[in-house]
């Protein structure tokens, strides 16, 4: 199905941000022949199993750009598909997580793989956005890991969270692997595929710095203007 010197021709190698091991082009590569497979996986334990630090966006992009290169040997058409089912079915997963977990999911300390800003994060697009979260998440890392589990602690109704879930997994999983697939066909993209790949990363991290940035200023200004206590004189 996909061999190494098809994905990687010699001199030739797709980097984006994080470690190297995480890189999109690294993962697909190290699946070989098993990279469909991979992929799908890949995408479904990042949003239901509870591993944010998996890649999302660049993954999906780079899977879409490959395939319009004809550097792996199956159809768009069964990419898309896979994905779509993989990141509706990762959601349903971790909202039934948050259902029966409760909110002691969340009352744990710090680890390597959980940190309770990332939970601070999700919870303000939810105070912010509603419901419309678990669209939107799709699009910001770690957040669109912890929103359906928010969603089923919250008791979120079901029909809701389904549909959605289904805009989300379209928007978002078949969305952007199309994008790369278009995109890909482009002689510039493909040139500067590293660059492009870091742009997609600072643009789906661009809500959370957004939202962490209002949230200082509001604090600020709330610091500002609070009236403050003299102590009273003593009689």
């Amino acid at each position: 199905m996909l061999t190494l010197d098809v994905l990687l021709p010699a001199g030739e190698t797709v980097t984006a941000l994080g470690p190297e091991w995480l890189q999109a082009d690294r993962l697909i590569d190290s699946f070989g022949t098993y990279a469909l497979i991979g992929i799908v996986l890949v995408v479904f334990i990042e949003t239901g199993l509870l591993f944010p630090f998996l890649p999302g966006d660049s993954l999906l992009f780079t899977a879409g750009m490959l395939v319009a290169q004809e550097r792996m040997d199956f159809p768009l058409w069964l990419l898309c598909t896979l994905l779509f089912v993989a990141a509706f079915t990762g959601d349903q997963v971790a909202y039934y997580i948050g259902h029966r977990a409760g909110p002691k999911i969340f009352n744990r300390p710090d680890s390597r793989f959980f940190k309770r800003s990332h939970i601070e994060q999700t919870n303000a697009f939810f105070d912010k956005y509603g419901g419309r979260t678990i669209i939107l998440a799709r699009f910001v890392p770690f957040v669109r890991t912890y929103a359906p589990v928010a969603a089923g602690i919250g008791r979120m109704p079901y029909r809701h969270f389904v549909s959605f879930n289904v805009i989300g997994a379209l928007l978002w999983g078949v969305g952007v692997t199309m994008l790369g697939y278009f995109l890909g066909q482009f002689d510039f993209v493909h040139d500067n595929i590293e660059t492009i790949l870091v742009l997609i990363v600072l643009i789906s991290v661009l809500p959370v710095i957004i939202e962490v940035g209002r949230g200082w200023l509001a604090s600020r200004r709330a610091a500002s203007v609070a009236p403050s206590r003299e102590p009273d004189p003593e009689v």
